[in-house]
């Protein structure tokens, strides 16, 4: 005896309105393998992954006027090279802010499994940019630092204002963070987790500008690009993580080794199921469809086999977040369960 099995339902709902619940219902044709077009918990999930770009984008136009002015008003190579910075991230903000927009796409017959990788290419235009920018920083600096030195351009003294402006910019920076790191935890959405981390960025960023002012206006002026040299470097760290974190998504790589012994572990106790022999994984944005393989019971009906792989999906959709869909595959097997 041998069967496949397609999972047909959606488990039971998850307490947590960030995290999609999972109604229970059956369908006979699928467009939306996933069940999340109409998901009133789902559509909570985009709506707050969209209130964090929506903020972020609104915070960094603000910030970049602000930055933009106090350091060309104050003298300050590290705080415009900051404002840059807060230029670049409105510019992306558009983008991924077009790009979540397009992942609330419903399903339909050609992509079954919805639009959700969208969150994928938005963290990967995060991290572009974000590695742009911090190259473009970089070079900036290192240029006024050779000019500096070289006497080539008058130096003006920095303005005391452009110190307290880098410090303000940090503490709504961590507001920042915190939010949309709040929200990246509780619907895992990828672009949101690269906002966060472009926040965190820009912390850093604004307190090396801090740093450089502050040497500054002590009269040491060439700390003032060093600072925006060394916050350049760290920016380009952070867009090469999410550059390969989002690309890893794009590229269907298999999810952690923790889903797959998760899973093993759901079903260790599961008496009907003699071993757990294959385990395959996939995400789709953030939601993962899961692939396995078990042996049961060769003596038992065809029947009999199927409402245990009904159970196997029950069990594992109902327990794992995220986990969207099951496909199981029974054949006869003998042995002891495997580990």
């Amino acid at each position: 005896m041998s069967g496949g099995r397609r999972s047909s339902r959606v488990p039971a709902s998850n307490p947590d309105p960030a995290v999609c619940s999972k109604e229970l219902f059956y369908t006979t044709m699928d467009t939306d393998l996933l069940n999340t077009d109409k998901s009133t918990s789902c559509n909570k999930r985009r709506d707050k992954a969209g209130a964090v770009v929506n903020v972020g984008l609104g915070a960094n136009a603000v910030l970049a006027l602000t930055k933009l002015s106090a350091g060309i008003l104050g003298h300050s190579q590290a705080l415009l090279a900051d404002g840059i910075n807060s230029i670049s991230d409105v510019v992306y903000f558009i983008v991924v802010k077009i790009l979540v927009a397009l992942s609330r796409k419903p399903s339909d017959e050609e992509h079954p499994y919805g639009h959700h990788q969208f969150e994928s290419i938005a963290a990967l235009v995060v991290g572009a940019f974000v590695i742009t920018t911090g190259l473009a920083i970089f070079w900036d600096s290192i240029n006024s630092a050779f000019d500096l030195y070289s006497g080539q351009i008058e130096k003006k003294p920095i303005r005391l204002f452009t110190f307290f402006v880098a410090v303000g910019t940090i503490l709504v920076k961590i507001v920042l963070l915190f939010h949309a790191r709040g929200i990246w935890k509780k619907t895992g959405n990828l672009a949101v987790g690269a906002l966060a981390s472009d926040h965190r960025n820009d912390i850093f960023a604004s307190t090396g500008a801090a740093i450089g002012i502050l040497f500054g206006l002590l009269g040491y002026r060439i700390f003032d690009p060093i600072a925006g040299a060394v916050v350049a470097v760290i920016v380009a760290k952070t867009g090469t993580d999410i550059l390969r974190e989002s690309s890893a998504q794009l590229m269907d790589s298999v999810p952690s080794r923790e889903i797959d012994t998760q899973i093993r572990a759901l079903l260790e106790d599961f008496k009907d199921v003699a071993t757990v022999e294959l385990v395959h994984s996939h995400r789709f944005g953030p939601y993962l469809v899961a692939n396995l393989t078990i042996g049961i019971d060769g003596n038992i009906s065809v029947l009999e086999g199927d409402k245990i792989a009904d159970r196997v999906e029950e069990r594992l959709v109902d327990s794992i977040d995220m986990l969207r869909r099951v496909y199981v595959h029974y054949h006869p097997r003998k042995a002891e369960k495997s580990t």
